[in-house]
């Protein structure tokens, strides 16, 4: 296996190396509370990546993207990170829900939203979390009912959706049709969040800040063409959601700075440290996981660039991605102490906001379970809801507890 880019490749690199060289001064600052003047500047400057072709590079030209593959998505992450600049805001929108649009959304759709969402004019989020329903997304409650006039009526609760104190649009899945198995009647909308009946509630995070808030629907009215994908066909749409996400997380250690290198240099700066053979092995385990997570993503990627839909093993390359991060910054704080957790630290939020990570993409034991029942073929656990119409669930489970 050959690791090094091929001469298209090393002449890709090139070119983004120099356009981010160039413009760098432009950058906004790579950290900062997404609000106010700093929110409008991150705003400018994915707008300014996308000019340059460094936004949906993935994206077919004819909705502004590169038309390229996913190992030209990585190598303009790895440039950009070494340059030291902000991403694009908008990760969710760009990485998970266009390509969700571009798949299963009308013509119409695709033209209206994606030139915008490319730009960071409008900023998405992804409305599926629920109370009740988090890792088991099929079990979700939010209720989308025709209306008089062909569109429909949603009410409903979702939670943990990032960034949609500031979004322009969700797409949000609800139920259509609750007397179908629970993985059907439903159905993708795209809903704007300034829309009459939505509220959005910030939770307020370790670290401060509230990027993930809680979203209330009360009789808000959708559109009749507000659905994206087929009516009661929605969890075919979910599952492109769904991959594009494990995978942007998956694949997205690099790009979020959980790299072995720079946890190493920051110890190195500790003569205690680096004679203590305790720090070295617990460094030696954190640089193995990503080592081994780094090479799983060059797998990944040759699966992808081969035209295959990712497995599991994106799942439990966002598990190693989080588990190794919290490590490292557990480690961090053990041998910097204080200083670590210092609003000046380069590593306080990332180790604030580690732990909500963990639950993105779905929770650890749930895709543990997924690898253990596709990839090691263990035996799934019972389930009360094959073939049961949603409406009968709870009763069904009332009825197995007693």
């Amino acid at each position: 296996m050959d690791l090094n880019d091929t001469p298209e490749q090393a002449s890709y690199r090139e070119r983004v190396r120099s356009w981010l060289e160039e413009h760098r001064a432009e950058a906004p600052p790579n950290t900062g509370a997404l609000e106010g003047e700093y929110l409008a500047a991150r705003r400018a400057w994915q707008a300014k990546l996308a000019e340059g072709g460094l936004a949906g590079v993935t994206w077919p030209r004819e909705f502004g993207g590169q038309g390229l593959g996913p190992i030209e998505q990585v190598i303009t992450q790895q440039e950009i990170r070494r340059e030291g600049v902000p991403n694009i805001l908008d990760v969710i929108g760009v990485g998970m829900l266009g390509p969700t649009i571009i798949a299963h959304g009308s013509d119409e759709q695709k033209v209206r939203y994606l030139g915008s969402m490319l730009h960071g004019d409008e900023v998405w989020c992804q409305l599926f979390s629920e109370p009740a329903a988090g890792s088991d997304l099929a079990a979700v409650q939010t209720r989308a009912r025709p209306a008089d006039d062909g569109g429909w009526i949603l009410n409903g609760q979702k939670v943990w959706t990032t960034n949609a104190q500031f979004a322009s649009f969700g797409l949000l899945l609800a139920r259509t049709d609750p007397e179908q198995h629970k993985h059907r009647g439903l159905t993708m909308f795209i809903v704007p969040m300034d829309a009459e009946g939505v509220t959005v509630r910030g939770l307020r995070q370790i670290s401060g800040e509230a990027e993930f808030n809680e979203v209330f629907f009360d009789d808000v009215h959708l559109s009749a063409d507000a659905a994206c994908g087929q009516v009661n066909g929605g969890w075919t749409t979910a599952l492109t959601t769904l991959m594009f996400e494990r995978v942007t997380i998956g694949l997205g250690s690099e790009g979020l700075g959980y790299q072995e290198g720079r946890f190493a240099a920051a110890l190195k700066r500790d003569e205690a440290a680096i004679a203590d053979p305790g720090v070295r092995a617990r460094l030696g385990e954190i640089a193995t996981d990503l080592l081994a997570l780094r090479f799983t993503g060059y797998r990944m990627l040759t699966a992808l660039q081969r035209g295959q839909i990712p497995g599991p093993e994106a799942g439990l390359a966002k598990i190693t991605t989080v588990n190794a991060a919290i490590a490292a910054g557990d480690l961090l704080a053990d041998v910097l102490g204080p200083e670590a957790l210092s609003p000046d630290s380069e590593w306080g939020y990332m180790i604030s906001f580690l732990p909500g990570l963990k639950s993105a993409g779905g929770t650890e034991e749930i895709l543990r379970n997924t690898v253990g029942e596709r990839v090691l073929g263990l035996p799934s656990e019972p389930r009360l809801d094959k073939g049961i119409p949603f409406s009968e669930l709870r009763a069904k489970e009332r009825e197995a507890v007693v």
